[in-house]
C-alpha cells in the first residue's frame, strides 16, 4: 500500500524531510545540471523536487498515482492523478522524466517503465532515485524510504535493461542517518562528504540515470512535436542508435 500523500508532504516540511531533499537534490543536480527549454515530469511523489525546477525548465509536471493521491497546488494546477500503468500522456513528449517514491510500493514495476519510456522524447533521459538495500534509511519506517521494497544496483539495471533504458550514470545520496537529531544543514553535509569517501556503497538512496532506447524496438507515431536531440549530461555516455530509412527521409524533410 502507497504512503498518502499528506504523509509525503508531511515528511518534506520536516526537518528530515529538508535535510534529505537537500542531500538529493546535490547530487540531481551534478546529473542534470541544465533543464533549459527541457521538459520535465516528476513521477511519484516530485513535487518538492520539480518545484526547484520550474524557474528554468520549459515544462515541470507531476503524476501522482491514485492509491496515493496528490496534493493541490496553488494557483493553475501542473499535477496529474491516475493510473501509472496508463500515464495521460502522448508519446515522446518529455526530455526528462524524475521518478521518485514510485517503484518503491508499485505493483507492476515493468508496466511503470514501459510508460515512461513511451512518454519520453528519443534520447530522453530518466532519474531513478529509490531506497537503496544497504542503506539505514530503509529500515527506519519513520520516512518514506522505510516503506516497501528497497533496491540495489543489480536489480535496477535489470529492470531498466528489461524496460529497453540504457544506465549511463549512478550515485548515492543520505549518508546522514535517519534519525531527527541528525537533521541539521552542517552535520548533514558533513556526513555527506565522509560517505561519499569512505562508504561509498552505503548511501540510503540510489540514484541511476538511465537513457531511451530506440534502437530495437520504436514506439508507435508520436502526437507530440519533433524536438532536437538531448545531448548528453557531462561525464555521461550517450545512445546514439542508428537511423532507419524512415528517420533519415523524416530528418531531411524538416530541414
Amino acid at each position: 500500500m502507497r504512503r498518502d500523500a499528506l504523509e509525503l508532504e508531511r515528511f518534506y516540511n520536516s526537518r528530515r524531510g529538508l535535510i534529505s531533499k537537500m542531500m538529493i537534490e546535490r547530487r540531481l543536480a551534478t546529473i542534470w545540471p541544465d533543464l533549459r527549454e527541457l521538459d520535465v515530469l516528476g513521477l511519484g511523489y516530485a513535487t518538492p523536487y520539480l518545484a526547484d525546477m520550474r524557474p528554468t525548465a520549459r515544462r515541470a509536471v507531476a503524476f501522482m498515482p491514485a492509491s496515493q493521491g496528490a496534493i493541490v497546488e496553488a494557483g493553475p494546477s501542473r499535477t496529474a492523478l491516475g493510473d501509472e500503468t496508463h500515464l495521460p500522456f502522448p508519446d515522446a513528449l518529455f526530455d526528462r522524466v524524475l521518478m521518485i517514491h514510485m517503484l518503491e510500493e508499485a505493483e507492476s514495476l515493468q508496466a511503470i517503465l514501459r510508460e515512461a519510456w513511451r512518454v519520453m522524447a528519443p534520447e530522453g533521459r530518466l532519474v531513478i532515485v529509490a531506497a537503496a538495500r544497504a542503506g539505514a534509511w530503509a529500515l527506519v519506517d519513520s520516512t518514506p524510504f522505510g516503506h516497501g521494497r528497497p533496491f540495489s544496483r543489480g536489480q535496477l539495471t535489470r529492470l531498466l535493461g528489461d524496460a529497453m533504458f540504457q544506465t549511463t550514470a549512478w550515485s548515492r545520496a543520505l549518508y546522514v542517518p535517519p534519525y531527527r537529531w541528525s537533521a541539521q544543514k552542517g552535520l548533514a553535509n558533513a556526513w555527506e562528504k565522509v560517505g561519499e569517501t569512505i562508504w561509498a556503497g552505503l548511501g540510503g538512496v540510489i540514484m541511476v540515470e538511465a537513457v531511451k532506447r530506440t534502437g530495437a524496438l520504436h514506439p508507435p507515431l508520436r502526437t507530440a512535436p519533433a524536438r532536437a536531440r538531448v545531448l548528453a549530461a557531462p561525464g555521461s555516455a550517450a545512445l546514439s542508435p542508428k537511423p532507419t530509412p524512415k528517420d533519415v527521409s523524416t530528418h531531411r524533410g524538416q530541414s
